[in-house]
Order: C-alpha cells, then structure tokens, then sequence
C-alpha cells in the first residue's frame, strides 16, 4: 500500500476495500498511488527512480520561481513607492514566471495525487463497474494532459516570433510552460 494518501484517503480507501483491521496492513513506501507493477523489476526501479528526480526537480523550480517572484514583487514596490521610479519589467516577467510556477507545481501535485478530484463516481461504484471508473478516469486524465501537450506545443510555435513589451524576449518562453509542465 501506499502511505502518501491522506489519513481520510486511507479510511475511504479501506472502507471500499472491506479492511477491517487496519493495524495488520503494511504500507510500503510507493512514492505516488498504489499500483499494480512489480516493484522489485529493475526497469520500473530506473523509471520510478526518474520519475522522482524529474517531480522533484519540478518542484524544486517551482518554489525557487515562488521565492524569485516575492523578491520581485517587493522590488517592485520599494521601486515605485520609495524610490518612485517604478520597473517597467518587474510585473511581466512576475507574471510569465508565475505561469512556469503554477505548471511545474502542478506536476508534482499530479503525481502525489493532491490535485482536486471528484470521486463520488469512483466511491459508489463497486466490483466491475469500479474498474470501468477508474479506467474512464484514467483515460479522461491522459486525454487532457495529450490536448494539453498537443496545442502547447502549436501555441509555443505560434507566438515564437513575437515578444513581450516590456522585454525583448519571445514570447514562446511563457507559452514552453504548457507543454513542459
């Protein structure tokens, strides 16, 4: 089992389940929802492992963007408020950093499965049908993440030759966020 679900995730989970006595499950540290692989296959070991390293490095940025964007919004105002010549680049680039920060957090919130989900579908339903639940959810997840990537990518393209206004910087980094993330 999984120990990164929520106490109240486990208690459903359990319920659904029919586990009675909980103090005789073992969780095993799984890193993400509990699956259905061989955790001793040296393949899902390399892809687990970079699986990982890539959530983490994400949001690793993701925070160092958060941090980055505080700092330039307190330069922002002692700039224009004490110093009263105000930064013209300051609130674009905030806002193009925050796109990256939201989509790289994102991808560890999807991961660690901390994204709001409705699972009232998911909590009814019982023996068969479940599994017919859970794999029209999986699917309807992969297809947003595939539109997501696919327009993207044609949008990233699109505006690659424009730039912002402030900055002479393309305005295909603000867009690289949807893909990448």
């Amino acid at each position: 089992l999984d120990f990164e679900m929520t106490e109240n995730q486990l208690v459903v989970w359990y319920r659904d389940l029919g586990v009675t006595n909980t103090d005789r499950v073992w969780l095993a540290p799984l890193r993400g929802k509990a699956g259905s692989f061989d955790i001793f296959d040296k393949e899902a070991g390399v892809f687990l492992a970079l699986d990982r390293r890539l959530t983490s490095a994400a949001l690793a940025l993701a925070c160092t963007l958060l941090a980055v964007i505080c700092c330039l919004g307190m330069w922002q105002v002692i700039s224009r408020f004490v110093l009263s010549q105000p930064t013209s680049w300051t609130e674009e680039l905030m806002r193009r950093m925050l796109i990256w920060c939201v989509m790289l957090g994102t991808v560890a919130a999807f991961r660690h499965g901390a994204l709001v989900s409705v699972d009232l579908m998911l909590r009814t339903a019982t023996g068969a049908w479940r599994s017919v639940v859970r794999h029209v959810i999986t699917g309807a997840g992969l297809a947003y993440l595939a539109v997501l990537l696919w327009f993207g990518i044609d949008l990233t393209w699109r505006v690659r030759f424009q730039t912002f206004a402030s900055t002479e910087l393309s305005m295909a980094w603000a867009y690289a966020a949807l893909p990448v993330g």
